[in-house]
Formats: C-alpha cells, structure tokens, sequence
C-alpha cells in the first residue's frame, strides 16, 4: 500500500486528543487527520507552540503521519457554524485561523493543511465572492510559502468551491501555485462530482495532497459508514495505488464520535478488506513478505536500496497491473513498479531532500529499463526541495524511445510539475511512439490550444502522406 491510511480526530470529538491519537495508532492506523479545536491543538490557546512540539513528540511515538484540518464548527465564532468562511464578511479571522494552523502544520511536520472556500453569503454576489476567494487564498500561500508547508483546497457540496473542477481552475487562475494542492473527500465525489471518485482520483493525481475517505449517497451531503452508501470503496483506493498517491487517506465521519472507538474498528476492517485484490499479482505485491521486509530495511538502512532495487523484479514479479487491458502496463504500470514505488517512499520517509536527490538520481543512472521505470514512477515521493531533479529524469527519460519510459516519464509528477512547453511535446512524442494518452497524466487540465494546434498540423501530415491518424489525437481533437 503506497498510502497511509489513518482516521480524523473530528470523530473522535468525545475523547482527548492524546487518547484518540492512541486509539487510532492501537487500531492500525498510520496517520490521522488532525483537526484543530477547543481541545484538539487549540490554535488559540496561550500556550500552543508548547503544545505542538508536545503532539509532535507524541505522534512520533505512535509512528503516525499527520495532517491539519481546520473544519472545526464553532472555533471562531461560537454562534455561527464554520463562520466567517473565506467568502464572507469579516475574512480576515479566518485567514488568521488558516495562517495559525500553517505555523502548528510546520511545528507537527504535518503533510498539509486542508481548508474549504466556505458558504457563499445570500447578500454575497458571484463577483465578489470569486475576489474574495482569490485574494483570500493568495493571502494563505504567502504563510505557507513562508513556512514551506503545502495547503489542500477541499471542494465541498454547497459550499462557493464544490467541485473539483472549480478547484482545479481557481488553482489554474492564481497561476498554479506549486504549494496549493487538493484535498478530495471521496465521498463528495458520489454526493456531488458529475463522475466517480476512483475517476476523480486520477483527474486530481499529482495535486492530492490529502484524500478524505467515507461513504455518501448521490445528492447527498451526509457522512456515511463504508458500505452504508454508494463508494467503489475497493476501486477508489485502487486509484490511489495507481496513481501513486503516497500520503495521507483518512477517515471522515465527524458526527460518528458517539460510538467513536467502533466506528473506526469496522472502519480500518473495511479498509483492509476493501484494498486492491483483482488478481493474485496484484495481491503478491501487496502482501509480499520480501517487499514487506525491503521497506523495512530500507526505513532503518536507506543505503540498502541500492541492493533491493535491482532485486524488486525477481522478489515479486515484473507482470502488468491490468494485463486485460494494459498489457505493457503503459497505463497502470507493473507489478515491479509499484514495489519500487513503494520502496522510494520509504526512502522518502527517512532522508532528508539533498541525500534523497542524490539516491534516487543514482538509482536512475545505473539502473537498467525496469529500474529507471520504477524511478520515474515513484517521483511523487519527493519533496518540494527535489523537484528541480525530478524533472531532469522526466526530460532525460523523454528523450529515449523507449515507451514505457515515455509513459512513466509523462506520469503524475510530470502532470505537477513539468513546464507547459516540455509537456507538450511529451504528449507529441506518445502519439508519434505510440504510447495511449490514458498513460498522460493531466491530459484534460493541461490540454491548451497550442497543443491542440500542434496535434492538428501532426493530423494533417499524417493524412498527406497517407497515414492513419492515431484514435487519440482524433478523440482529443474532437473532444477540444
């Protein structure tokens, strides 16, 4: 599992926050969902820097990974639910709140801080709710370009940012800042998202930076136990695995603290039942002793990885993912990839970026085909501070023939982070050599009239010469 699944301390309201963080960790979890309230890190309490650095301490005891959450109903306005928003009256309480909880985020070494647009106000016009939003978060990435600590807008059913897409594009509008991720709840995608959370997952990949995991029913914004609504609970955390999402996956049911403990007993069986088992590749890889024992070697010996990953193919098989119907493992990858995607995580965990840059730009270099595919695929893993190498792998990669370098090359990460001149031309490249544009990650959000144009002009000269266009730069062209 390439993900760290964990349980929110909104549903845990009833206990202290030091016994829910135990709880979750005694239950299985490996993360939690964090979020900040009158007796769970509260950001305005005196002596809050004291207590971060005392629940930072503890979560490192627990071997929990963390997140920030600033859903709390009543903290900054004890007549009002989640009021003032980013888009009301009175803004600036609420980017102070969302400033306090990047600096608690920094002091915990949390993943992100997740936040919401909030309820457009009645007496609110469209106009200015937009401007309020677009200043409002511009105004919070300069704390957390401060702090270096990433933010994760949620769309929210009813709320002024309900779907992914308007995050998508007011992410685009302020210029795609590299610290403004995603945070999706997978069950807002049943309740409002015109298409399924798995599909979600994939549109979203290489931006996720929390994922919120519960079950719902379409058209409504109700916080379910799995099973209890509508989720493709084993096909959604399929698509995390496939994209590569290595961070935090927890638990949202913040009106289940009555009944807390057994809410998130069945939960964690759920999860465990649920994760990806559609073949027995699939289920060697997950299950692996080998791999098992590899990441942890690798935790407490990260020079390690230069034997084990050379190793990975004949430890636990090099098949495609989806042989049915990705039988190079263009699009889903291989079996041997995700193992190496797994193991660059846990070197991730442990190295701090300059050492990680320069073991994973090894492990490239010298590594052959399969290795420098899993290399390319568990990009996702590096922090901010490695990006700058990461895509020099992606440019040298592109540079071969080789398709499933081409494909791995032009993955999530890529999607993120390469420029939009280079990722043209990759998308270019898959038509030429012949790689589907399933295996693009971004195609939709990145696809630009520059590009369409330049696919055309490919088109037209496939077509003088006598040559069949390839079925996806015809469907792209038409769907543009």
């Amino acid at each position: 599992m390439s993900f760290h699944l964990g349980y929110g301390t909104n549903g845990f309201a009833n206990h202290r926050l030091d016994d829910a963080l135990r709880m979750i960790a005694e239950l299985g979890y490996t993360s939690v969902a964090l979020t900040l309230d009158h007796h769970h890190l509260d950001p305005f309490a005196a002596d809050v820097a004291k207590e971060t650095d005392r629940v930072a301490a503890l979560l490192s005891v627990l071997g929990l990974r963390c997140v920030v959450e600033t859903g709390a109903r009543y903290l900054l306005d004890p007549a009002r639910k989640h009021h003032p928003t980013l888009v009301s009256d009175h803004i600036d309480v609420r980017i102070d709140f969302l400033h306090r909880a990047i600096r608690i985020a920094d002091g915990l070494g949390a993943d992100c801080v997740s936040f919401w647009s909030g309820i457009k106000p009645s007496d609110v016009d469209d106009a200015t709710a937009h401007q309020r939003m677009l200043g409002g978060v511009a105004r919070v990435l300069e704390e957390a370009d401060r702090r270096g600590v990433r933010i994760g807008l949620e769309p929210e059913p009813g709320m002024y940012v309900q779907h992914l897409t308007q995050a998508l594009a007011l992410r685009d509008e302020l210029g795609n800042p590299e610290l403004l991720g995603i945070t999706l709840d997978v069950g807002h995608c049943v309740a409002v998202e015109p298409e399924n959370a798995a599909d979600c997952v994939r549109r979203a990949a290489g931006l996720l930076v929390n994922v919120q995991l519960d079950d719902m029913r379409p058209g409504v914004h109700e916080h379910l136990e799995f099973g209890e609504g509508e989720l493709d609970l084993p096909g959604t955390l399929a698509a995390l695995a496939e994209v590569g999402y290595t961070g935090v996956a927890a638990v949202e049911l913040p009106r289940h603290s009555h009944a807390a403990p057994d809410v998130a007993r069945r939960a964690i069986a759920a999860l465990e039942a649920a994760m990806p088992v559609t073949d027995s590749e699939w289920v060697d890889e997950v299950d692996h002793p080998w791999l098992v024992d590899a990441e942890r070697r690798v935790r407490s010996e990260p020079a390690a990885i230069r034997s084990l990953f050379p190793a990975v193919g004949r430890k636990v098989g090099r098949s495609a993912m989806r042989p049915e119907n990705d039988p190079q493992g263009l699009i889903h990858g291989t079996v041997d990839d995700l193992a190496r995607i797994r193991l660059l995580a846990a070197l991730a965990d442990v190295l701090p970026p300059d050492e990680l840059v320069g073991e994973v730009t090894e492990l490239y270099r010298y590594g052959d085909d399969a290795e420098r595919r899993g290399v390319l695929r568990g990009l996702t893993s590096l922090p901010a501070p490695a990006v700058k190498a990461g895509l020099e792998l992606v440019q040298d990669a592109l540079r071969t023939n080789d398709i499933r370098l081409v494909a791995a090359a032009l993955g999530p990460f890529a999607g993120e982070h390469l420029d939009q001149h280079s990722w043209r031309h990759g998308v270019l490249k898959c038509l030429f050599v012949g790689v589907p544009l399933a295996a693009v990650a971004a195609v939709e959000r990145r696809t630009d009239a520059e590009l369409l144009r330049m696919i055309a002009d490919y088109a037209d000269e496939r077509r003088a010469a006598g040559r069949e266009v390839p079925a996806d730069a015809v469907r792209l062209l038409e769907n543009s």
